[in-house]
């Protein structure tokens, strides 16, 4: 651990894998700035976070928007410190077949995911670079190796990963590291809203999951965030520019 606190932004962290990856790294002892679009959803968190003892701050930021970003960002930096760690977790699902998405399906999902992500990445990179000292963890998805229904998700969540390769490539020589991490099945309300576009019980979705994920289970957001908390961590320096899924076993 440095001698002072990192300072962590998580976007996307008001709920599921967002909110339990900001719960970890602020157990690690960083200072977490908890994003989301509505401050007072992401203030839930940031309570939590400061009632078991650590540090947190809620600001309400539409990652697609460039001067929100910006303004977040400095809000950050000027109260926390400036932030030597971010974790693009913001998302949404327009889910439809091809014949049905509309162009605002497919812009709003690519607008959240790949501009969002461009754009927190850009607003933060400025703090690291200058500070010789980053990890930047975006969160793609086992749905970028295709999924039917979701065109507009699976090519951002593809996106990312060469998004993150390029930034590794970029930004290594200045001390800052960038890796995906790709979930697989994952019980959050994301994958609740996947199980009721296809007209299934979620349950049943679930325990079909389970029965074809090798380790027998469907991942939690706690499993997530602890990949994440690795990608983040001081000893991680030398591991730039990778894509782990974390699915329960492999996956082509």
């Amino acid at each position: 651990m440095s001698p002072t606190p990192r300072v962590a932004i998580v976007t996307g962290a008001a709920r599921g894998i967002g909110a339990a990856t900001a719960e970890r790294l602020a157990g690690e002892g960083r200072s977490v700035a908890v994003l989301d679009l509505k401050e007072s959803d992401a203030q839930e968190v940031a309570d939590r976070i400061t009632a078991a003892g650590g540090t947190a701050l809620a600001v309400g930021c539409d990652v697609s928007d460039p001067d929100q970003v910006n303004a977040a960002v400095d809000t950050v930096a000027e109260r926390l410190g400036p932030p030597a760690i971010l974790v693009n977790n913001a998302g949404v699902l327009r889910d439809n077949l091809l014949f049905k998405m509309s162009v605002e399906d497919w812009d709003t999902v690519m607008n959240v995911h790949l501009r969002g992500t461009f754009l927190m990445s850009r607003a933060a990179q400025a703090h690291m670079t200058k500070n010789g000292w980053g990890r930047i963890v975006n969160l793609s998805s086992s749905s970028a190796l295709g999924n039917r229904g979701q065109a507009n998700y699976s090519a951002a969540k593809a996106g990312l990963q060469g998004f993150t390769k390029t930034l590794a490539i970029e930004l290594g020589k200045f001390g800052v590291t960038c890796n995906a991490v790709a979930p697989g099945f994952v019980e959050t309300a994301m994958t609740r809203a996947t199980a009721e576009r296809m007209g299934v019980k979620y349950e049943d979705m679930k325990a079909f999951k389970e029965n074809e994920i090798p380790v027998r289970r469907v991942g939690l957001p706690e499993d997530i965030a602890n990949a994440v908390a690795f990608f983040t961590g001081e000893d991680a320096g030398y591991v730039s520019g990778q894509v782990l899924y974390v699915a329960g076993g492999p996956l082509d």
